[in-house]
């Protein structure tokens, strides 16, 4: 009778990253230091977020557990067997496959690694009820400490590479915003236009990284009433004349996000709209202008919320003012402490990126009825900013069709 492993190593192929190894290999450096300052022996990662930060690999979850192991002298991935050997060649580090035959030999395989009785790092923002009860029973830690929130303030400051791809991740956006600007015209799908500017977006960054993997680029295009959400969906509603439009492009390159967004009118915009329209472009502008090194997060949204107030339109707010960029999604990820709201007393630092996106909406029934947004990507510099948005806001370029 054959035996059938709980788990094994199936490598093959050459391994392909987003970065060099000695990228990897200086944030592991960082985490490590942290750990042995917290005490930790091993750090056990189920994020997608970070174990994409941590080795270049993005899981497709599919209903089953993935990991990563980090101890002072091991990286391993773990991953489900239905991934063969892909795990291996998109991460950096060592890879563990776990079969499915026998319950539970996701934690079996992470046993393997660490051992039983170690001080273990977990994420508390992340691991589920039920899987921390297994890492209690399988591990039988020492002690546990929540290390999500060392990493999260690790994966804010952003080196060179990252910020490298980060600014041609802003110029893909940029890409699938001018798709989109050709494709609006009367009769068009909000669907129609959409599909135009994520094809172009997903064939730029073929073009520009010939050697990833590509997956999850998307772009929300709301038109009219559908413009009131930032997140609302795409529909099949047809453009009329004199709609409000809200574009966004979200190319994901490796895992981390960009994006563009910017408010459009079809071919007229009306005097209430458009003195709404100037006022969030006049936010947005001095929003930006805030963005400097030594600025803190709650300040700069206080500032914001009175150049709205006196305007009367504070009320018309409808979420913070910006966020970090880096390994998210909208489905994984996000680094709270780095958000401009009235909660967040982060100091803005150079190597930290992060938007300026005032968003006001103005209910049905009012005058400038729509929701109104322009989004901007800054890297905090030594003296100010870097805008690496380069598609052009306000109603001078974008009252099209």
């Amino acid at each position: 009778m054959t035996t059938r492993p709980q788990y094994y190593r199936f490598h093959q192929g050459a391994e392909v990253l987003p970065f060099p190894a000695s990228e990897y290999e200086a944030r592991l450096t960082k985490l490590r230091t942290a750990m042995q300052t917290q005490g930790i022996e091993a750090a056990v990662f189920t994020s997608m977020h970070n174990i994409a930060y941590y080795s270049g690999f993005l899981y497709c979850a599919f209903g089953r557990p993935y990991g990563l192991v980090v101890t002072q002298n091991d990286c391993v991935t773990i991953s489900a067997g239905i991934d063969a050997a892909q795990p291996w060649r998109r991460c950096y580090g060592d890879n563990i496959t776990y079969t499915d035959w026998e319950r539970d030999n996701y934690w079996r395989a992470i046993v393997s690694v660490t051992g039983q009785g170690a001080h273990v790092g977990y994420e508390a923002d992340h691991i589920a009820l039920l899987q921390f009860e297994k890492l209690m029973a399988f591990m039988t830690p020492a002690e546990t400490t929540d290390i999500a929130p060392i990493t999260m303030r690790q994966r804010m400051h952003k080196s060179s590479a990252e910020l490298e791809l980060i600014r041609a991740g802003a110029a893909v956006a940029d890409v699938g915003g001018y798709a989109i600007r050709d494709a609006i015209k009367l009769g068009a799908r909000e669907i129609d236009v959409a599909m135009a500017g994520r094809d172009a977006m997903e064939l730029e960054i073929a073009r520009r990284f010939p050697d990833a993997e590509y997956r999850d680029t998307w772009v929300w295009f709301q038109s009219g009433i559908n413009t009131d959400g930032a997140h609302n969906p795409v529909t099949a509603r047809v453009l009329e004349r004199g709609d409000i439009l809200s574009l966004n492009t979200f190319p994901m390159i490796s895992g981390y996000y960009t994006a563009l967004e910017r408010t459009l009118f079809v071919q007229d915009v009306d005097a209430a709209s458009l003195a709404i329209w100037e006022a969030n472009v006049a936010a947005h502008e001095y929003g930006m202008s805030l963005l400097v090194p030594g600025a803190r997060c709650s300040e700069v949204t206080a500032k914001i919320n009175a150049f709205f107030a006196e305007r009367d339109l504070l009320q018309y707010r409808t979420f913070g003012y910006g966020h970090s960029f880096g390994v998210l999604s909208h489905y994984y990820g996000r680094e709270a402490g780095l958000e401009l709201r009235e909660d967040i007393d982060t100091v803005l630092e150079p190597g930290m990126v992060i938007s300026m996106e005032p968003m006001l909406t103005i209910p049905e029934g009012k005058p400038g009825a729509g929701g109104y947004r322009e989004h901007d990507i800054l890297i905090i510099t030594e003296d100010g900013n870097e805008d690496i948005t380069q598609y052009p806001y306000g109603p001078a370029f974008n009252v099209v069709g």
